[in-house]
């Protein structure tokens, strides 16, 4: 079986061609929209992952090496995610799907990246940690389903850090040669500063007061002031990090599970890997 699935939750148009055999990823295209100040709107981007899908999904049959009438089903991710953007993959998936006359097949956007993690990995029964733009989540199978152990109270880590470092003037863009702007910031600093908190509660995070917090520092930066920009990413980073390890290490400890499974946007950072690696030694 052959199934071409449409990815375009936020600012991304991707299109994956899967089979049910070695190789199973047969092709892996994408194109970003980036915008060229502030942060994401979606009816901006929406246009734009518009006018790329075709583009989009011609490279993908092209790089699979296989033509439309060889694929078996048609999958779509159908949120969460921007509902503008959301439409875009939505219609050219009910579009493929029609003409070619082959299933429509939906998709949860927070259980593919669970999936796809499982598949590349290998794991087998892992404590899922899935850190993104839009969401932040402790997540275990357990009893025929994905339950969730802990969660995020306000804003997700992504949304953190990209927020961040719009106002510092890091960004957009966001991530540069596979780096988001905050770590590269953070390499620079050196000292922890007490004024931005710590909040875990029970299982859940909460990162609101965390970027409260390093704004207030931010306007009060000058010459004269004991800190740097460098120190304001470097504790931004520590600290959120530092919560989701903590709350993730206890959620192992609850489920008595082995395995440790980073997904999501934000599990690229090479330092998270890095805490999650030393928590799970």
């Amino acid at each position: 079986m052959i199934v071409l699935g449409i990815e375009s939750t936020a600012h991304t148009f991707g299109v994956g061609i899967v089979q049910d055999k070695e190789p199973i990823i047969l092709a892996d295209v994408r194109v970003d929209y980036i915008p060229e100040k502030g942060g994401i709107h979606p009816r901006e981007s929406s246009r734009f992952l518009a006018s790329k899908a075709g583009e989009v999904i011609d490279q993908a049959l092209s790089q699979a090496n296989i033509s439309p009438k060889e694929i078996d089903a048609i999958a779509v991710a159908l949120g969460p995610g921007l509902g503008p953007c959301l439409r875009v993959g939505a219609t050219a998936a009910r579009a493929l799907a029609s003409y070619l006359s082959k299933p429509l097949v939906p998709v949860n956007h927070s259980v593919a990246h669970i999936e796809i993690g499982l598949l590349l990995t290998k794991a087998k029964d892992p404590v899922v940690v899935y850190l993104a733009g839009g969401n932040t989540m402790i997540v275990a199978y357990n009893e025929g389903r994905y339950r969730i152990f802990g969660e995020t109270l306000d804003i997700a880590l992504g949304n953190l850090i990209d927020v961040l470092a719009r106002e510092l003037g890091l960004g957009p863009p966001y991530v540069v040669k596979g780096t988001h702007v905050m770590d590269k910031c953070a390499e620079n600093g050196r000292k922890l500063l007490t004024d931005i908190p710590y909040v875990v509660k029970g299982q859940d995070v909460s990162f609101s007061g965390i970027l409260t917090a390093a704004l207030r520092l931010y306007k009060k930066l000058s010459e004269d002031s004991d800190y740097t920009l460098e120190d304001i990413c470097y504790t931004v980073r520590e600290i959120a990090y530092s919560m989701v390890v903590e709350v993730a290490e206890r959620a192992l400890a609850h489920t008595g599970k082995k395995e440790i499974l980073l997904v999501g946007g934000v599990a690229a950072s090479r330092t998270l890997q890095e805490k999650f690696k030393v928590m799970a030694r």
